[in-house]
């Protein structure tokens, strides 16, 4: 019947679509299935994420923050090569920390990047960057021999408070796939706990470093304390300054009133023993150009930097910092710091710790100089009391002694008493001249060397040759040295007194010199040996004749004579007034 089979119709059809409707709820669970697994994954990675940030967190040593960082990425990434570079001086990469590379393949590859290609692309433009073939990038350079191919690229910048610190780069994600926009949200957000890591592992080191800076100068301090000499202050400022900065060379550079240059006074490490004593121009070189300015100079490459002075190279000649030692606004030299080539730039924290460092060294070198001068005015103060001591207690009694002597000689009627206190007179006025050489001796004796008189400078030229002769001279000196010799006389008169004294040293192999120097209306310099003598006929040449030349100019003479002793005395005179 129609009407009975119209009714069996749609009981064969609702039979028949059973296997659609299973067929969709296996799909629906199959998607529900992935869905849960997408899920679970990103519960993964996140609790992964989770982890990484406390791990590098939890971290204060700025070495071993940065390389959590890099190895987090990426095991987070499930990459197969990473790294860490830190951006330096000139947009250029100064670090370089690689994940994935085994060491024995890393040397044959050979120098770290720097910078270049793709990774100074992100230096260039700081913000994510994902390829999948990084090879077709303008800005690929490509592989040096031995590197491992690669494809996949994933990098993004590590930004600490406004700055750039440096970037993440990942390459080649596991399986053969493409890493995808999880990936670099993931990266992303990694980088943002870098930085804050970072900053905190750098405040960190930051205090650290200027609480080791502050026991130095705590050292320097007491050494200063306990009257330790400018000298030895000066070596521990060098040497604690170059420990602290972990530098391989350390200059102390003081300014030469003679030279009118910087002359490196104390040196540590690396060539010290050839850049001590060195000088320096104030322009044209990095330590000159610090004193001058009072501001601190920093170089990446001492080698190639036009401002620096080969003088005052050194074998670590990388990367430099020179400061000025300053104090009360006024610049007392400069202090300068260098690497060897490859080494770490020095940092803005590394020069302003140096800089605070240098100028407390050169406070403490301020007071010490204070005390030094105060310690020579009650020096001088201490020689003017004894001579005035001798001269109003000690020569006015020889004085009235020897006034006394002469009274009662002229009632001595035998010859031989009289001739006996004839010459105590004699001896007692050559003591009274003896003394008051000694307080003229006295009152020239702490002048600074620049200020000195002619009776300080004849001293030093004295002195200078008793090194050579192997003993020192007698000297004595009468009258008003200082006061009544004009300059023009005064330094002939110290040639004069320095030839002789070599030609002595050099020719008569004496075993005594005696030198004798009178001031009155003219000068007399007498030369006094024991050695070997003229002999006769000697001719005057060289030495010789160049001191009667200088006595002839001045309108004077020289005569040569014979002690009854042996030897030879020079007595070179020239008049005072013209």
């Amino acid at each position: 019947m129609p009407g009975s089979a119209d009714k069996q119709q749609p009981v064969h059809t609702q039979q028949s679509g059973a296997p659609p409707t299973l067929r969709l709820d296996g799909l629906l669970l199959e998607e529900l299935q992935s869905r849960l697994a997408a899920a679970r994954a990103t519960h993964d990675r996140m609790h992964g994420l989770l982890d990484a940030v406390l791990d590098i967190g939890g971290d204060l040593d700025l070495e071993q923050v940065l390389q959590h960082i890099v190895e987090a990425a990426v095991l987070l990434a499930d990459a197969e090569y990473g790294a860490l570079g830190v951006i330096g001086e000139g947009q250029c990469l100064y670090r370089f920390l690689p994940v994935g590379i085994a060491d024995e393949l890393a040397r044959k590859i050979g120098p770290l990047p720097s910078g270049h290609g793709i990774l100074g692309e992100l230096i260039r433009h700081p913000k994510p960057l994902r390829l999948t073939d990084l090879t077709t990038h303008p800005s690929s350079y490509g592989f040096p021999e031995h590197h491992p191919p690669m494809r996949t690229f994933l990098g993004v910048p590590i930004r600490v408070r406004d700055e750039v610190f440096g970037n993440l780069y990942l390459t080649e994600k596991r399986g053969g796939v493409q890493f995808d926009a999880e990936d670099q949200a993931m990266l992303s957000m990694l980088a943002v706990a870098a930085g804050v890591a970072i900053d905190n592992a750098r405040l960190y080191d930051e205090s650290r470093r200027r609480e080791q800076w502050l026991e130095a100068l705590g050292e320097i301090t007491r050494t200063l304390l306990s009257g330790a000499g400018t000298g030895e202050v000066l070596d521990l400022i060098a040497r604690r300054s170059g420990e602290l900065a972990d530098a391989e060379s350390v200059a102390v550079f003081l300014p030469d009133a003679v030279t009118g240059e910087l002359t490196a006074a104390v040196a540590q490490g690396a060539d010290a023993e050839q850049l001590a004593g060195s000088a320096v121009p104030f322009d044209g070189s990095l330590a000159g150009l610090a004193a001058r300015t009072g501001e601190p100079v920093v170089t990446a490459d001492l080698s190639t930097d036009p401002r620096a002075h080969t003088r005052a190279h050194t074998s670590a000649t990388g990367p430099a910092v020179a400061v000025p030692l300053r104090s009360d606004a006024q610049t007392r030299g400069s202090l300068r710091l260098c690497r060897t080539q490859g080494r770490q730039p020095f940092s803005d924290s590394d020069v302003r710790l140096i800089s605070g460092f240098a100028e407390q060294a050169a406070l403490a070198l301020e007071l010490d100089r204070g005390r030094r001068e105060s310690e020579q005015v009650n020096a001088l103060r201490e020689r003017d009391r004894i001579g005035q001591d001798l001269h109003d207690l000690a020569i006015q009694r020889l004085f009235a002694a020897g006034m006394t002597l002469q009274s009662a000689g002229r009632l001595i009627d035998r010859p031989e008493a009289a001739a006996r206190v004839g010459r105590a007179i004699d001896d007692l006025d050559e003591t009274i001249k003896i003394i008051r050489s000694t307080i003229f001796g006295l009152r020239t004796a702490a002048d600074p060397r620049e200020a000195a008189g002619l009776r300080r400078r004849i001293l030093d030229v004295v002195g200078a040759a008793g090194e050579t002769l192997g003993f020192s001279p007698s000297l004595r000196m009468d009258g008003p040295v200082d006061t009544d010799v004009p300059s023009t006389t005064a330094e002939h008169l110290l040639a004069v007194l320095t030839e002789a004294l070599s030609n002595v040293a050099r020719h008569a192999h004496p075993r005594r010199v005696d030198v004798a120097l009178t001031v009155a209306e003219e000068a007399v310099l007498s030369v006094t040996d024991d050695g070997t003598g003229l002999g006769p006929g000697t001719p005057e040449r060289g030495g010789l004749a160049n001191i009667r030349s200088r006595a002839e100019a001045l309108g004077g003479s020289l005569r040569l004579e014979t002690p009854a002793h042996g030897g030879t005395r020079l007595i070179w005179s020239v008049p005072l007034s013209q």
